[in-house]
Formats: structure tokens, C-alpha cells, sequence
């Protein structure tokens, strides 16, 4: 075309492109410039004259990006079909755009530099080194032209790295080809990145306007950063370590500081053969260390400025990576000693620690636990002597302040660079504080009384201290803490400390060596300190806990520690709230660990223990009923001391004597009665009122507690009575009864009797529960408790990730409270009874048909939140405890009709999750709770069912949701069934005869699978060799599994026709397995799923060049000797 037709086009194109991007367009002239312009690309064959006529500097910077665009897409895209002439006349102008067709270093915009190092990798990648071998001195030559050349230059050199060699955009072939390249001429570009910074910085440094000099010098810098990480180390520390030195020396100049820093975080966090890694030890020297810290003293000298905290930032990680070399060093093979500059370090790494940032003080903690871990490191005096002070820190850092939205804390400024809201911080502060728990407990581990000692004196001073509840801080305006309180704030992290250092000084120090009246009088002060703030008892009940061990050298102080933890069980202020609720909750977990830790101990004060429980459940509302369950659960631990069968089952009912009266009265018995009809449940229970007044006592509401206080008796004596771990102890207590047939002794437990008296009544309530979501019950609800049956805001707000749970305020809230808790618990009770009762559970006279009728009845209304939990802690613990001899008469009965039924259902529930409307107030949150728990019940099933051997109905129906969920949109699950049930159960069937049908829909199961999960990984390798072991085992028997792979799209029939041929020879010599599965992933990637932003990109074709680095295969010694004049072998013998 002639140059006016090129003008001509061009203008189209100028006009299309400010139509593009002027806000004023319209849609659809937006849409038809953008049209014009992509034909334009596709199809236009002067793309090359229109594109570099556009790219001219006397055009706006946008028309000029638009016209290099067109040249990337012309390379990307038409390079293979483009004449020679062409590609060298594209490539000299577009080198020729470098030289001179740009505006000035300060004064060209950053996205035309970026394009245009594009367009010139782009090239790279395609013709570099075969037919391109000058590129890098034809770099060289354009860098001396000046600094705009240069900095453009280092942008393609870094470009090409990082597409090369970190994100490997290319062929293997080619990668290889281009990578060993430049490793070859490392040396030179080396040289080249050195000299190139250090000129640029001296000019910079001699003349401050020299901007352009520092333009240069950063974007060097940047390209360094993209080599230091893959070079030889050879290179980084080449002429004694110059790259280093150079960049400790650039830590103090403010505008090269941040790169130089990025530089040499890479370079020192560098992994790889020790030997190579013993010269980063140069940056403990002396001079190194001076750069390093007087740099860091300036950047927070000058005050919290962004640009100053983020190059602090980078500084902290540097000594981090510092360190861990020096743990990776010292004490191996080599020969590196603990350097002379070791204690500066410590002390630089602890300012550090100590600095206002939380995010500062928490970027050090895994280098100071590798530190205090570390063999050589943990004895050197300077370490133990920063023990101290690194726990004197830990003392100011667990407090938690330092919220974005405050401004209590200097911390709270530098939280506002850090975090967007307080949620992100205290997410962030939890986890921080855990880790330092962590390496606390190390630390102590080298000197644990230090750290008790601390932990003393700060209870000491937290006990004599006066409440400080702070202004506005708190919620019931009766003077009590709220979570923010400066005064609970202290308790809480003095607690944390206490909690840690006291049980690592236990597990650390001989039972001699344990200070035994500190301890004890450290106790006797928190027993005796009086609160009625909740929030502070919380802290006061924790360290009872942790100081308890004592007790153990002194038993005489139990008395008092129960006394305490039992008055804070009834502890009551004027209001009632979540937050008394906790501390009454906290005092009994209190005394049923200790019941569970120290049963030995408690057991001579079992009968005060005992008194005090029957005293406290006399009076039926003074405890709710999970507070009374929670101290029958730790008399229950206790009489597990007995070690005598009848004893423990005299005591055991005795305890559970009102629960079976309750349990069994008349009353319930009538109300058992009226199962088949769920209404009387509902209306016993209070859920078919209508209440106008919610503070008015709910009517029903004695019979709710009565029935959860069964319940929870029920399963807390299930779960904890047991008989003595000892063989000889249980034989000589009366609960051994005989032997199995393999020798192992068969146990009797002294609950059984009481608890399957109350099954019957407990497998009715499920059934009414069951029943209760029968559409027409549903109705039958009252007007106020219509939801009564919904997901409770605290089952949904874990699953959307959200986590403010609200406390329990309205009447219907606590009805569904009662109903989630009630179905969990009896749930529970099954999924224990097993494990707990053995065979005297499973050989209950039909207690596979009871099950079915009861805990299996009317589940095709029952929502999945609530099969969860039955899946969950019933089915999967039932499967797993139960004895291979009561397989067929319990598990398969119950197993077949459940995944019978289960399998269509997670299925339809995926595919209905985003097709239905839904009336929610939320209905975005709606479609992503019901899809979360269909994914959390799916992956309940491949757990369910790993244990028993399954028979013939329970393989079918097993096989057939195994093979359905693997196209489920969940990927744990898929990788899940993949890995462990898929193929071991269709080897079961294998040797059977399977219909054709049968044989393709598995294999079909599988490549849907793969369609769904071939964008992830760890998926994409379980199927891909799932249906590589069924093809070969299958497909010798079955033709039709070739029929499936025929239907494959792209599939190569010629590759299919030689895989299946090497397949059924069996003759022939079997080619290595992994390039058997090569050769089949091969002809299976056309049904490879791939990423969303994948699906309809434009393939990028990189033609391979002639190789240059073909390894010659070395003549044997055959070959040589037949080629020889001497006419082979017979000439060597010849006379």
C-alpha cells in the first residue's frame, strides 16, 4: 500500500483510539472503535507501517502506546508467518524507536518505556541466541548512547528474566536454550549491571539535579533484583563480595535505598549449597553492619513516613535472612564461627522487636525462635544474656493495643500503613501473639526461671493494681471492664505470659529444681484476690490453671483451688451476659481439666468434690444445664480412678439417677408416646406460641432445660467414663470379660447399663427431630418461631467467613439455639456410644433397623446443614470403631440406603446453589452459604467410609458418589475421593464383570472431572493418573473405553492408535510408566480444564530454533572398532 494509504488508516486509527478512551463516548461507539481496531490487528497486513507511523514521537503518549501495541501484537502473533526481510526491518526500527523515537528519561511516560522493552523481549524470545547473536551488543551499544537507552535496557534485560527464568512464559526448549545463554554471558551482564549502577551513582551522588542518573541507577537496581535471585552465587560475591558492598553503601541514599535494600534481602535469603552461602557472612563485618544499622537508625530518626517505614520494613528482613544463614552455617560441616559483631546483631535485631510497628516487632519472631533453637547459637552467652530482655519485650508486645481506628498506642499510626481495618489487626494480633507464645516457651526452655520470675512480679503488680476501666470503655455503665479496658488489656497479656513460661519452666526444670514456694505463693495471692469484674476473673480462673501444678508438691491447697473455681461456677453480677456466661463456663472447663490432667490428685477429695456438685445441682435453676453436665462430667472423670467395675457403676447410677427419673417419668414417657405425631413435641417444647412479650419467663421454656439436661448427661457419662488403660488394673476391677479371637482383651463399661436404659427414648427424640422438617410440621410452628428450625447466625457467619458472633438476645434465636444444640448432642451421644459401650452397643438387638427408623428417617427434607453433623459425628465415628464382625449386621444395613440416597444430592444442591432465586434479605450470601455447606457436607463422605471393607450394596452405592463427586465443585473433596477411595474401590469390582455402560461412565466420571479441576494442580495429577490406571486396566477388556477417548476434542488419532497398540501387545517392551503417563496426559488435554482467564486467551505460538547445546552421543566401542580400516574385531587377531 502506498504511504497515503497508511495516512489514511492511521487516522481511522487515531480516531477510533480517542474515541476509545474518551469518557464522554457513548457505549456503543466505545464498542465499535474497539471493534475496529481489534479487525485492524487481526486482519490488516501494513500492521507494521500503521503501527510504527503511530508510534512516532510527534503523536500523544496514548496513540503512541496504541501504534507499539499493534507492533507487540504483529511479533506475538504473525512473527511465524512473516518473511525474513520483514522481521529484520520490524526489529532494526523498533531498535531504532530505543535509540532515538522516545522523549527523554524524566520526561517519557512509564507504560510507553514498558511496551516498548516488550516489543523487544517479545523478539528476543522468538529469534535469541541462533539468529539473533549480537542482541546483547547491540544493548551495550544503544546503553552508551545515554541515560533514556540505558534505563530502557535494563527494563528488557530485567523482562527477559523474568519471563525466562520466573515465570517461564515460553517453551521448554526455548527457555532452556535462552537461559543457558545467558548464564554463559552472565559475567558480561554482570559486569555490565555493576558498572552501569556505580557510574549512574557516582554522577547522582556528585550532583543531586542529576535526576536522570538516578532514574537510571534505580531501574538498575530493579534489574539486579530480577538476576540476584537464580545466578550463581559466583557472580553475587564476586571481587570480595563488591555487589554487597556496593549496596550496603547505597542503604543510605535516600533514593536508592529501597531498591538497594530489595537487592540484598534476595541475595542474603539466597538458599542452595552451604559452601557457596559462606561468603554472606562478609555482612556481619564490621563495615557491613555499620552501613546496615546507621541507615536503619536514620530511616526511623525521620519519623513515620511511608516511603521510610516501608525501607525499615526491608532492613528488618534483611537481618532476618541474615540470621537464618548464620543458623544454617554455624554448626555444619563448615567452617564458620559465630561472628565477632554477633552481640551488635542481637542488639540491632531487639530494637527491632521493640519498635512501635506490631507488624515490625512480629517480622522478627521466627528468626529469634531459630535463635533460641538453634544448637551452636542457644549456648552462646550473648543469646542467653538477650533471653532477658527479648522476655522483657514480650511483656510490652502481647498487650494488645495498636488499632488502626485508635489512637491509644504510638503503634496505632503505623497499624494505619499496615491494616485497612481493626478486624484485619485483630486477626493479625492473634496470630502474632500466638507465635510469640511460641518462642517464649523456647526461650524458657534455655533459662525458665527468668521468665518465671517475670511472670511473678507482673501477676504481683497486676494483683496490687487498681482497676482502670477507661474512659467510655465501659458496656454496662456499671464499672466494669469491656475488652479495650487499659486494665483487662494488661490482665489479658500478662495471663498469656504467665500461661506460657509457667508450663514450659514444668516441662523444662527437674522436679527438684522447681521453685516450689514461689509457686505456691503466687497461688495462695490469686485465691485470694476478689473481683466482680468478669473479664479480670476470666484471667484470674487462667492463672489458677496455670499455677495448679504446684498443688501436686503441696496437695493440701486443692481445697482452696476448688473453693474458687466453685464460686466463680454460681459467679452472678446484676446483668446477665455473654460474658458472665463465659466465666461461669471457663470455671467448669477449669475443673474438668484438672479432674482430667490430675485425677490422682483430686481422688482423695472425691467425696467434698461430690458434695459440692450435689449441693449446686439441688437447686434446679441456680446452673444452666450445660454447667451442671460440665461438673457431672468431672465427677465422672474421677470415679474413672476407682479401677473397680462395681463401684464406679454403683456411683455412676447414683449420679444418673434424677437424669433416668426425669428421663423415663411419666411425663416424657407420654410425650414419647406422642412421637408419631411431631406437633406434641412442638408444642411441649413451646415452638407453636406466639409470644407478643418477649421479656415475659417463656412458658416452656423448664421443659427445654429438662430435656438438654438429659441430653447432656447422657453424653457427658458416654463420653468420659472409661474403664483403666491398664491391662491389670481393668482385669483386676472386674471390666475385662473375655477375649477376642485375636487375643485383644474385650472391655465392659460401667456406663452401659444406664445409658442403653435411656436409648430408647434418646432414638425417639431423633426420630421427632428428623420429623420436624416435614413440610407439613414446618407449617405447624407459631408465628414467632416460624425460622425455629434455620441456621442459627453463628452456624452461618464461620461459614462466610465472618466471625462477630452475636449473643443469643431474641426468644427465636434461643429456640434455634435449642434445636441446633439438641440435634448436635444426641448425635453425639451415637457417635460416642460405640467407642464408648463396644460390643455391648453393637449387638443392641436390632439396633440397625432402630437406627434406620430414627437418626436415617425422612431425609429427603432434612436441610444439610443438619446432615453435616450427623455425617460428621455419628456415621464417620460409628464406621471407623465398629468391629469387622459387626459389618454386615450394622454397617452395611445402614450404609447402603444412606448413599443411596446421599449421592444425587450434593450434586443437584451444586447445580440448583446458583440457580435459585431466593427470597433472603441477602440473597449473594444466601447462594454462598448454601454452596459452602453442600461443599463441607461432600467432603464428609470420602471420610465416612475409609475404614470397613464394603460389601456388595454399600460398593455400589459407594462407587457411584465417589465417582459423581469427582465433577462436584470442590476440590478438596475431588482430590480427597481421588487419592483415597476411587481406584481401591473399583479394583474390588474389577475381577468381576462389569457392563460395558458401567465401565465408560467411571472413565467419563473422570475426564468430567478433569474438565471441572484440570486448573488446579494437585487435582489435575490425581485424575490424569486415575484415568491412566483405568484405561490401562480396562481398556484390553472393554473397546468402548477407546470410543470415549475418540470423542476427546483435539484429540491425535495417530497418538491414540500407537498408545493403544504398545498397550495391547503385551510383547512389546513396556515403555517406562512415567512416559507411558506423559503420553497419555498428551492425548487427554483436550479435556483438561483450564483457569477462567485462560478459556479464551489467543495461543501464543513460540516456534522451537535448532537446538545449540545437543549433547553428542559418544561412539561405542563397537561401532569404532567395526568402522576401523583394519575391517573390525577379526583384524586384531590377525597374525
Amino acid at each position: 500500500m502506498s504511504a497515503e494509504q497508511v495516512s489514511s488508516l492511521c487516522e481511522q486509527l487515531v480516531k477510533a483510539v480517542t474515541v476509545i478512551m474518551d469518557p464522554a463516548s457513548t457505549q456503543r461507539y466505545r464498542l465499535e472503535a474497539l471493534k475496529f481496531c481489534e479487525e485492524f490487528k487481526e486482519k490488516c497486513p501494513i500492521c507494521v507501517p500503521c503501527g510504527l507511523k503511530l508510534a512516532e514521537k510527534t503523536q500523544t503518549a496514548i496513540v503512541r502506546h496504541f501504534g507499539l501495541q499493534i507492533l507487540e501484537h504483529v511479533v506475538k502473533f504473525r512473527w511465524n508467518n512473516m518473511p525474513r526481510l520483514e522481521k529484520v526491518y520490524l526489529k532494526n526500527n523498533v531498535m531504532g524507536l530505543i535509540s532515538s523515537g522516545t522523549q527523554s528519561i524524566l520526561e517519557e511516560e512509564s507504560h510507553i518505556k514498558d511496551v516498548l522493552s516488550r516489543i523487544v523481549v517479545e523478539m528476543i524470545k522468538r529469534e535469541w541466541p541462533q539468529h539473533w547473536p549480537d542482541m546483547l551488543k547491540e544493548l551495550d551499544t544503544l546503553s552508551k548512547q545515554g541515560e533514556t537507552q540505558t534505563e530502557l535496557v535494563m527494563f528488557i534485560l530485567l523482562r527477559l528474566a523474568e519471563d525466562v527464568v520466573t515465570f517461564q512464559t515460553l517453551p521448554t526448549q526455548r527457555r532452556r536454550d535462552i537461559q543457558q545463554t545467558l548464564t554463559q554471558n552472565m559475567e558480561k551482564i554482570f559486569s555490565f549491571l555493576l558498572t552501569t549502577l556505580q557510574q549512574n551513582v557516582n554522577k547522582y551522588s556528585r550532583a543531586v539535579t542529576a535526576q536522570a542518573n538516578c532514574r537510571v541507577g534505580i531501574a538498575a537496581l530493579n534489574t539486579l533484583a530480577g538476576y540476584i535471585d537464580w545466578v550463581a552465587m559466583s557472580h553475587i560475591t564476586a571481587d570480595n563480595c563488591k555487589l554487597l558492598e556496593m549496596l550496603c553503601l547505597l542503604l543510605n541514599e535516600p533514593e536508592l535505598q529501597i531498591g538497594a535494600a530489595e537487592c540484598l534481602l534476595i541475595a542474603v535469603s539466597r538458599k542452595g549449597k552451604l559452601e557457596d552461602r559462606k561468603p554472606l557472612m562478609v555482612l556481619f563485618g564490621d563495615v557491613a553492619m555499620h552501613y546496615i544499622l546507621s541507615a536503619a537508625q536514620t530511616a526511623d530518626g525521620e519519623g513515620l513516613v511511608e516511603k521510610h517505614y516501608v525501607f525499615l520494613k526491608r532492613l528488618c528482613q534483611v537481618l532476618c535472612a541474615l540470621g537464618s544463614q548464620l543458623c544454617a552455617l554455624l554448626g555444619s560441616d563448615s567452617d564458620v564461627e559465630t561472628p565477632a559483631n554477633f552481640g551488635k546483631y542481637l542488639d540491632s535485631f531487639l530494637a527491632f522487636t521493640t519498635h512501635p510497628s506490631q507488624f515490625l516487632r512480629s517480622s522478627t519472631q521466627i528468626t529469634w525462635g531459630a535463635l533460641f533453637r538453634h544448637d551452636v547459637l542457644s549456648r552462646d552467652p550473648l543469646l542467653l544474656a538477650m533471653i532477658p530482655k527479648y522476655l522483657r519485650a514480650s511483656m510490652t508486645n502481647l498487650v494488645k493495643v495498636g488499632f488502626p481506628s485508635k489512637t491509644d498506642s504510638p503503634s496505632c499510626e503505623y497499624s494505619r500503613f499496615d491494616f485497612d481495618s481493626d478486624e484485619d489487626f485483630n486477626a493479625f494480633f492473634n496470630s502474632f501473639r500466638a507465635q510469640q507464645g511460641e518462642v517464649m516457651r523456647m526461650a524458657c526452655r534455655l533459662d525458665p526461671k527468668t521468665g518465671f520470675q517475670m511472670a511473678g512480679e507482673w501477676l504481683k503488680y497486676q494483683l496490687s493494681s487498681p482497676v482502670d476501666i477507661g474512659a467510655m470503655n465501659s458496656k454496662t455503665g456499671e464499672g466494669l471492664c469491656s475488652i479495650f479496658s487499659p486494665s483487662f488489656v494488661q490482665w489479658d497479656a500478662m495471663t498469656f505470659f504467665s500461661e506460657s513460661v509457667i508450663s514450659q519452666m514444668f516441662r523444662t526444670l527437674d522436679k527438684e529444681e522447681i521453685p516450689v514456694n514461689e509457686g505456691i505463693e503466687l497461688l495462695q495471692l490469686v485465691l485470694n484476690f476478689e473481683t466482680k469484674d468478669p473479664l479480670i476473673l476470666s484471667c484470674v480462673l487462667t492463672n489458677v490453671s496455670a499455677l495448679f501444678p504446684f498443688v501436686t508438691y503441696r496437695p493440701e491447697y486443692l481445697p482452696q483451688v476448688l473453693s474458687k473455681l466453685f464460686a466463680s461456677v454460681t459467679f452472678e453480677v446484676i446483668e446477665e451476659s455473654k460474658v458472665i456466661k463465659n466465666v461461669r463456663r471457663h470455671a467448669c472447663s477449669s475443673i474438668i481439666k484438672m479432674c482430667r490432667d490430675y485425677p490422682q490428685l483430686v481422688l482423695p477429695n472425691f467425696e467434698m468434690l461430690y458434695n459440692h456438685v450435689k449441693q449446686l445441682l439441688s437447686n434446679e435453676l441456680l446452673l444452666t444445664q450445660m454447667e451442671k453436665c460440665a461438673l457431672m462430667e468431672a465427677l465422672v472423670l474421677i470415679s474413672n480412678q476407682f479401677k473397680d467395675y462395681e463401684r464406679q457403676k454403683a456411683f455412676l447410677e447414683e449420679l444418673m439417677a434424677p437424669v433416668a427419673s426425669l428421663w423415663l417419668s411419666e411425663e416424657m414417657q407420654r410425650y414419647g408416646t406422642f412421637l408419631s405425631d411431631p406437633e406434641s413435641f412442638i408444642s411441649y417444647v413451646g415452638a407453636d406460641n406466639k409470644i407478643t412479650d418477649p421479656i415475659l419467663e417463656d412458658p416452656s421454656g423448664l421443659n427445654r432445660s429438662r430435656i438438654s439436661f438429659c441430653v447432656y448427661t447422657i453424653l457427658g457419662v458416654v463420653k468420659r467414663a472409661r474403664w483403666p488403660t491398664a491391662l491389670e488394673e481393668a482385669t483386676a476391677g472386674g471390666f475385662v470379660v473375655g477375649c477376642t479371637p485375636s487375643g485383644s482383651p474385650i472391655y465392659r463399661n460401667p456406663c452401659t447399663e444406664q445409658v442403653l436404659k435411656l436409648m430408647d427414648n434418646l432414638l425417639a427424640l431423633i426420630r421427632t427431630h428428623n420429623n420436624l422438617y416435614m413440610p407439613e410440621v414446618v407449617a405447624k410452628l407459631g408465628d414467632t418461631f416460624a425460622k425455629a428450625l434455620d441456621m442459627l447466625e453463628v452456624e452461618k457467619n464461620p461459614l462466610l467467613e465472618l466471625y462477630d458472633s452475636p449473643v443469643y438476645k431474641t426468644v427465636l434465636e434461643r429456640m434455634q439455639g435449642f434445636f441446633c444444640t439438641l440435634y448436635d448432642n444426641c448425635f453425639h451421644v451415637l457417635g460416642n456410644a460405640g467407642p464408648s459401650m463396644q460390643q455391648d452397643f453393637y449387638t443392641v438387638e436390632g439396633l440397625a433397623s432402630q437406627l434406620l427408623t430414627s437418626a436415617f428417617i425422612n431425609l429427603n427434607n432434612i436441610p444439610d446443614y443438619r446432615l453435616r453433623p450427623m455425617l460428621r459425628v455419628f456415621v464417620k465415628p460409628l464406621v471407623l470403631s465398629c468391629p469387622a464382625e459387626y459389618y454386615e449386621t450394622l454397617v452395611c444395613p445402614i450404609l447402603g440406603p444412606l448413599f443411596t440416597y446421599l449421592h444425587p444430592s450434593p450434586k443437584l444442591s451444586f447445580s440448583s446453589a446458583s440457580e435459585e432465586d431466593t427470597a433472603d434479605d441477602n440473597p449473594e450470601s444466601q447462594e454462598m452459604l448454601e454452596e459452602q455447606l453442600v461443599r463441607l457436607l461432600t467432603r464428609e463422605l470420602p471420610l465416612t467410609c475409609l475404614s470397613p471393607p464394603p460389601f456388595q450394596d454399600v460398593c455400589t452405592a459407594l462407587l457411584i458418589t465417589s465417582y459423581t463427586s469427582l465433577s462436584w465443585k470442590d476440590t478438596l473433596s475431588c482430590q480427597r475421593t481421588t487419592t483415597q477411595l476411587c481406584w481401591p474401590l473399583l479394583k474390588q469390582v474389577l475381577t468381576g464383570n462389569l457392563i460395558p455402560d458401567a465401565v465408560t461412565w467411571f472413565f467419563t466420571s473422570v475426564l468430567k472431572g478433569l474438565q471441572t479441576h484440570g486448573q488446579h494442580d494437585g487435582c489435575m495429577a490425581a485424575l490424569v493418573h486415575l484415568a491412566f490406571q483405568i484405561y490401562e486396566a480396562l481398556r484390553p477388556r472393554y473397546a468402548e473405553l477407546k470410543a470415549v477417548m475418540e470423542q476427546i476434542p483435539e484429540i491425535q488419532r495417530e497418538s491414540l492408535e500407537q498408545f493403544d497398540s504398545k498397550l495391547l501387545t503385551p510383547t512389546l517392551q513396556k515403555v517406562a510408566d512415567k512416559r507411558r503417563k506423559d503420553h497419555f496426559k498428551r492425548l487427554i488435554a483436550g479435556c483438561i480444564g483450564k483457569p477462567l482467564g485462560e478459556q479464551f486467551r489467543k495461543e501464543v505460538h513460540i516456534r522451537n530454533l535448532p537446538s545449540l547445546f545437543k549433547k553428542v552421543k559418544p561412539l561405542l566401542e563397537t561401532d569404532i572398532l567395526e568402522n576401523e580400516d583394519g575391517g573390525g574385531l577379526t583384524a586384531l587377531f590377525e597374525p
